[in-house]
């Protein structure tokens, strides 16, 4: 359902939650197609819906909040 898909039950049933700092900056590294050192929302909308059902808005939003610590509106590999 629309809406209904949260980060932290996401990285736990897609095991992000156990991999390694380099595991995840290889999956970072997909994710950040321009290369810019930091995933936006474009990128994380656009990966979204060619792997999977594509993120509403929201959940577009708050996977990018839940990584963005600094509140630039983008998510670096750290």
């Amino acid at each position: 359902a629309a809406d209904s898909l949260g980060y932290r039950p996401f990285f736990v049933k897609g095991g992000l939650n156990s991999k390694s700092k380099d595991q995840l900056t290889q999956v970072f590294g997909i994710l950040d197609q321009d290369r810019s050192g930091f995933i936006e929302e474009d990128e994380l909308k656009e990966n979204s819906s060619a792997r999977a059902s594509a993120l509403t808005d929201a959940e577009t939003k708050a996977f990018l909040a839940a990584g963005d610590s600094d509140g630039d509106g983008r998510t670096g590999v750290d």
